[in-house]
């Protein structure tokens, strides 16, 4: 097992101590998981994967195809695959976050789970990669979601931003929504749409900037 981790890593575990309240201490979010971080890392690196930093955490990739990432959250280190929902899953270890129809993620706490999974993951990122091999995608929902009663409030009270938004990609349009109804109280997600309104101006997506 490499306890070393290479220069990307190390830089995403800065920006994750920078990013986090705690930084620097034992309670940062990154710092908190490190060990956890470091076997899911060894395990993506010896299944041959392409270790690089995108969006600001670690991403492991395959013929250029992103397969999973490893990140940290402050209750738990993640390892998420980025089209977990074409997976078999037979050890049903794959868990969905929210709305997100093509990613799965495996939660760890203690780790004694990842040493317990190894053979499961390293299973299921061979799986991953004949997946690409195969050029399946991951089939979407295209079911029109309810528009929040603050979004048709805004659209309301300015034409222009309505006309805007409409005129945005399907796609586009249905992660504003989800972002904006995820939100659990009303003020919050009045306060999204306002902070995401001037992008909406000008035809840019939720998830655009990632795409650069």
């Amino acid at each position: 097992m490499e306890n070393q981790l290479n220069p990307l890593v190390d830089q995403y575990l800065l920006d994750g101590c920078m990013r986090c309240k705690y930084g620097a201490t034992p309670q940062c979010k990154v710092l908190r998981w490190t060990e956890i971080l470091e076997h899911l890392r060894q395990i993506a690196l010896e299944s041959d994967l392409k270790e690089e930093i995108k969006w600001g955490v670690p991403v492991y990739t395959y013929k250029e195809k992103n397969i999973l990432t490893v990140s940290a959250l402050k209750d738990c280190a993640l390892l998420g695959f980025f089209k977990g929902a074409l997976l078999k899953d037979e050890a049903g270890i794959l868990e969905q976050q929210g709305n997100i129809q093509s990613s799965r993620i495996i939660r760890f706490q203690q780790l004694e789970k990842v040493e317990r999974l190894n053979e499961f993951i390293r299973a299921y990122i061979v799986e991953a990669k004949a997946i690409e091999d195969a050029g399946k995608k991951v089939e979407f929902n295209k079911e029109s979601l309810p528009i929040p009663e603050e979004l048709e409030t805004a659209f309301d009270q300015d034409e222009t931003f309505r006309t805007a938004f409409f005129a945005l990609t399907p796609g586009r349009q249905r992660a504003y929504i989800i972002h904006f109804s995820q939100a659990k109280q009303s003020a919050t997600r009045h306060n999204r749409i306002e902070a995401n309104k001037a992008q909406i101006l000008e035809g840019v997506g939720l998830h655009d900037h990632y795409k650069k």
